[in-house]
């Protein structure tokens, strides 16, 4: 399948076309900044493809003013009274230093307490506080997964988590391999069923068609609102980068 990409320009807005073994074209826009994706069938030229652009606009302009309008954090330097957020709720960082192991604990005060050893830096702080957010969606995902292959009717021969830049969750159908992107343990816990759900779907139906739309209103007839609401959840600076 081929993932060549070029660029054109529609009314102004640039748009990077990808041509992929596919019967139909899929629109997106993407965070942070609103970038507009299609993914277009080998066949279809540019110009087919810039008149469905078009017929998009408004709805494309909706979605980038959308993103201009979202909240962002600061950079992160994972220091004391530093705001994270885990399954949906703000925390505050607490960093303290000790000669022990480093770990993670959560306190009743909203407060994630990050022990560390005497000059340990940022890449450290980062990483210890990631390696613990990776161990809590790693053991939320499998329960969800299950409920929902249960009631969906399928089955996903794997899943991992890993950071992505500009997906929530993917789904390879071939493989029925499943990828979660690890910011979701930072957001609502119905937005990562959601995305569970959205990519399970993707083993019934593999575009974006009408059938995948009536799939996934027939499992899940609140998903456009999750969708909106995982869209609107902060975004982590520096890691929605293109």
């Amino acid at each position: 399948m081929s993932t060549e990409s070029h660029h054109i320009t529609v009314s102004g807005i640039t748009v990077e076309v990808v041509r992929k073994a596919i019967k139909n074209l899929h629109l997106g826009v993407y965070p942070p900044n609103g970038r507009v994706r299609v993914a277009a069938p080998e066949a279809m030229e540019d110009e087919a493809i810039r008149l469905a652009v078009i017929g998009k606009l408004g709805w494309i302009k909706k979605r980038q003013a959308g993103f201009a309008d979202q909240e962002r954090q600061s950079p992160r330097e994972y220091v004391t009274g530093e705001t994270h957020y885990y399954r949906g709720k703000r925390y505050r960082i607490k960093v303290v230093y000790q000669n022990g192991p480093a770990l993670v604990s959560i306190s009743r005060l909203s407060t994630i307490n990050l022990y560390v050893q005497v000059g340990s830096n940022i890449a450290r702080r980062e990483r210890l506080l990631y390696d613990w957010y990776r161990s809590r969606l790693k053991e939320m995902a499998p329960e969800l997964l299950e409920k929902w292959e249960r009631i969906i009717g399928v089955d996903a021969a794997a899943w991992d988590v890993k950071r992505m830049k500009t997906k929530w969750g993917t789904c390879n159908v071939e493989a029925r391999r499943i990828w979660l992107n690890l910011e979701l343990i930072k957001k609502p816990v119905h937005c990562l069923e959601y995305i569970i759900v959205h990519e399970l779907v993707h083993l019934l139906e593999r575009s974006h068609s009408d059938r995948f739309s009536s799939l996934m209103y027939q499992f899940m007839p609140l998903w456009p609102q999750y969708r909106d609401e995982l869209n609107r959840e902060p975004l982590e600076h520096g890691k929605w980068e293109y």
